[in-house]
């Protein structure tokens, strides 16, 4: 019989939004952590949850910290991540370690959807999620991200997935596990700061109500699944993909000259990118992360909203 229970410190804003059936949107740590430079992560972090705010939902940055789950941060837990050396990326596979060694740990997207509903918390907002990595067929490369959108009831709103990854695979896996992809108020599905990664989204849904009624009927099908919204970056923020894909195939190609792989490619490539774009790329990854999280915090209103309609309805 297993008795280790995982604690949850749930911030006090974030506990009484979930009592009283409030809006809240999960956000993970890893970008803080691992995303960009000091102090840009800190405000970026920062301003991400004063975009869910704005939308009238309650942000709740996840992290780990000595054998905890963090359910919300305050300034000075964030201020901690954005400036620690060496923080770990936590995904699934990483969490029974880091929380037993009780070690700060940045949670990824994988990571933060257990925590997520672990603490009851329905909405979650990412940037970008993983994928299928380009060459996956002989690396089986794939991220666990995808794998917890099959066993985590949570919804993912994202700008997509970036363009180092193979987009077609990853919507392609995504079909064949029953995950809903539901593109709002666009037609394509996004590739993270660039609006369109050429696939067209396999459904389109313009309006939140609609979203909201089309999530609770899925979990009414099926429990255990995520819903994964996407939600292209602003014109004004967008990089140009055209831009983005040379520099991605030039990059690719050099990497394999000089030996580079695993983990490392990734790290490669967004360097070659940020060289390519004159740090536009930094702006950029920044501008998507508070635009999809205002996005998911309006959505996460309009879901409690027809929550507590059932609600009444039922009564």
């Amino acid at each position: 019989m297993n008795n280790v229970t995982i604690p949850l410190v749930i911030k006090p804003e974030v506990k009484a939004a979930l009592q009283q059936g409030k809006p809240v949107v999960a956000l993970e740590s890893n970008v803080i952590t691992h995303g960009l430079d000091y102090p840009d992560n800190r405000l970026t972090a920062l301003k991400v949850e004063a975009a869910v705010r704005e939308s009238g939902a309650v942000p709740a940055t996840i992290g780990i910290a000595d054998g905890k789950f963090l359910i919300g941060m305050n300034e000075e837990e964030i201020e901690l991540f954005a400036t620690t050396a060496n923080i770990p990326k936590v995904s699934t596979r990483d969490l029974p370690v880091v929380l037993a060694k009780k070690q700060l740990g940045a949670t990824t997207v994988a990571s933060s959807l257990i925590a997520a509903e672990m603490a009851g918390i329905d909405f979650f907002s990412s940037a970008g999620i993983g994928g299928v990595h380009r060459g996956a067929q002989e690396t089986m490369d794939i991220s666990s991200d995808l794998i917890q959108f099959t066993q985590s009831r949570v919804v993912v709103v994202c700008a997509g997935a970036k363009n180092i990854l193979d987009l077609g695979l990853t919507l392609e896996f995504l079909e064949t596990h029953n995950v809903p992809v539901i593109s709002y108020q666009f037609d394509d599905f996004p590739a993270f700061y660039c609006r369109s990664s050429g696939f067209k989204a396999p459904q389109r849904v313009d309006d939140a109500d609609l979203l909201a009624e089309i999530i609770e009927t899925q979990w009414c099908l099926d429990d255990g699944r995520s819903v994964v919204i996407t939600t292209p970056t602003r014109v004004e923020d967008a990089i140009d993909s055209e831009e983005v894909n040379d520099a991605i195939n030039d990059a690719v190609r050099a990497a394999e000259a000089q030996g580079v792989s695993g983990n490392a490619v990734t790290k490669y490539i967004m360097k070659a990118i940020d060289k390519v774009t004159n740090g536009r790329s930094a702006a950029a990854n920044s501008a998507v992360l508070i635009n999809t999280a205002r996005v998911a915090g309006y959505l996460a209103v309009a879901h409690a909203n027809q929550k507590q309609r059932q609600k009444e309805n039922a009564a």
